[in-house]
This record gives structure tokens, C-alpha cells and sequence, in this order.
């Protein structure tokens, strides 16, 4: 999408986000329980969307081939689980991590913009995600200036975002609004809705790196965002949340929660994906669980 195609919305037109009212949709959602085959078919979606994560000062090449093998088989005994959606790593372990998914369907994506903070120069940002995908990266995580945001400089963001979009090319474009930092319900449909109108495919909750990450409540505004931007424009923008969703149980809150606000066309990993580093090992106990009516030791899975 090229910058002069994308249309800045009317930010004036956002609806208010009524905060007891979010907060106890949310709450509901906790209070679900599903068993057997269900829970079963449930925790093995979940595996097929994540994106299976490293984003350390200590990151090796080693240990993003071992990340991707994982990814590839996360239980190499029952080939019906996964593969997950996709490896994520810094820019300069691209190029490793698109060598070890080789054509396994496992995608390579790969945080950009000055991650985490997004505090660098509009054009560093732009040569970091150009680097990233000529690496081969098919998907970019990119960072708004929450700075900014919070300054209401909202065209520049907009701005900003259409230029990181027009640089991935072909790749997938997924904003990070940091909504732990973004302070308020309202801030967070604002910030959706500059990204989805500026070229996001997918919007996401968090970095990882700052608390809160990624809740309930938050992530219910960003969904809600997203159906009303589909009703209005018929394009379908995908939802990444990331950060503190480390067991199953909460997993499949979120997944119940997408399914009642987006309907079935958003249960795949083409439009839901989990940030994730230690959600992996509690989806795949749960689902040896199951399968065989006892826990595994967590020794038993590998610590990616």
C-alpha cells in the first residue's frame, strides 16, 4: 500500500470505549470451560498460531535453529500438532531462521524499527525493516512512536506506518502499539484505528518487553476495533496478542473471546497469532494431557 493510497481516518468518529463495560465482557470470557474433544482441537489450533519467539541480547544461531525445529515439529512424535505459524527474530538472525523453516510453511518474521522502544529516525527504521525483509523475512513487527501518539501527533504515526508498509513490500506488516504504555481504552482504539487505516495486515498488543503486555480487556478493544474497521471497509486485519499469555487456560480464553467477537473467519493463523516464548511447553502439556490422561514432566520438552 503505497503511502498516498492510505486515508487518514476520522479519529473524531471513534466510538468511546466504555471501560466497565469492556472489563466485564473480558471477565466472562474467564469464566469458560471447555472439555474433551473440544479442548483438545482448541490447544492444537493454538500450537498452529503462535509465533514462537527469541528476542534476547544472547540470541545464537544455534539457538534459533533450535527454535525452528521446534517450531516446525513441536511434538516430533504426533505429527498432527502444529506447525506453528511462524519463527521470530531479530534482523540479523533472519537469514538463519529462513534456512532452518526451509519450505516447512513455518514463516520467518522479524521485529524491526528500533524494537522495543521505536526511539530511532524514520529512515534507520525504514533500512532496518528493507534489511530484514531482503534477509528473508515474510512478516515485519513493527513499533509506533508512543511518544508521539501520547503528543496527539497522529498524522505523523499514520504517516509512519504507511511508509514501514510501503518498505515491506510483499511482507506482512504487523503494529505493535505497546498498549501498556498507551495508558487508556481510548488511546487504544485510536492507535487501532490509525493502524489498521495506514496499511497494518495485522495489529498487535504489546512488545513483550514492557507491563502489563497483553489482557483480556485490551486485546477485547483491539477486536472490536477490528470488526467495525471490516464492517466499514471489508478489509479483514488480523490480531496479534503478545506478552504475559504464558498456559493454555488463558490461550483458550482468547481464542473463545475472538471466536464470539470475529466469527469463525479469524480462527487461523492467517488472522490470530500469539506472541509467544513460554506459552509453547503449557499448550503442548495440556495436549499430551489429553491425549494421555497424565502430565509430562516439563523436562520433557525442550526450554526454546
Amino acid at each position: 500500500m503505497a503511502v498516498e493510497s492510505a486515508h487518514f481516518p476520522d479519529l473524531k468518529a471513534v466510538p468511546h470505549v466504555d471501560q466497565v463495560g469492556v472489563e466485564e465482557r473480558a471477565q466472562r470470557f474467564q469464566k469458560r470451560s471447555i472439555k474433551g474433544p473440544t479442548k483438545l482441537s482448541a490447544l492444537k489450533l493454538a500450537v498452529t498460531m503462535l509465533d514462537i519467539t527469541t528476542l534476547e541480547g544472547r540470541d545464537s544461531q544455534g539457538k534459533v535453529r533450535q527454535m525452528c525445529a521446534k517450531a516446525i515439529h513441536p511434538l516430533p512424535e504426533d505429527p498432527s500438532v502444529g506447525p506453528a505459524a511462524a519463527v521470530c527474530v531479530y534482523p540479523r538472525l533472519v537469514r538463519v531462521a529462513r534456512e532452518a523453516v526451509g519450505d516447512s510453511g513455518v514463516k520467518v518474521a522479524s521485529v524491526a524499527t528500533a524494537f522495543p522502544s521505536g526511539q530511532s529516525r524514520l529512515k534507520e527504521r525504514l533500512a532496518e525493516i528493507s534489511f530484514a525483509v531482503g534477509e528473508g523475512a515474510g512478516e515485519i513487527d513493527m513499533v509506533i512512536s508512543r511518544g508521539k501518539f501520547l503528543r496527539g501527533e497522529f498524522r505523523l504515526i499514520f504517516d509512519e506506518i504507511a511508509r514501514c508498509k510501503e518498505a515491506c513490500g510483499a511482507a506482512h506488516l504487523k503494529v505493535i502499539l505497546e498498549t501498556g504504555e498507551l495508558t487508556t481504552y481510548d488511546n487504544v482504539r485510536r492507535a487501532s484505528e490509525l493502524a489498521m487505516a495506514a496499511g497494518a495486515d495485522f495489529i498487535k498488543t504489546s512488545t513483550g518487553k514492557v507491563s502489563p503486555a497483553a489482557t483480556l480487556p485490551v486485546t477485547l478493544v483491539m477486536l472490536e476495533a477490528i470488526r467495525d474497521f471490516h464492517e466499514r471497509t471489508g478489509r479483514k486485519v488480523g490480531m496479534k496478542p503478545a506478552g504475559g499469555i504464558s498456559n493454555a487456560k488463558l490461550a483458550i480464553q482468547y481464542l473463545v473471546m475472538l471466536k464470539e467477537t470475529l466469527g469463525p473467519d479469524w480462527l487461523s493463523n492467517e488472522r490470530f497469532r500469539f506472541g509467544a516464548s513460554s506459552l509453547t511447553n503449557d499448550l503442548l502439556m495440556q495436549i499430551r494431557k489429553q491425549q494421555t490422561g497424565r502430565y509430562q514432566s516439563a523436562d520433557y520438552f525442550t526450554k526454546d
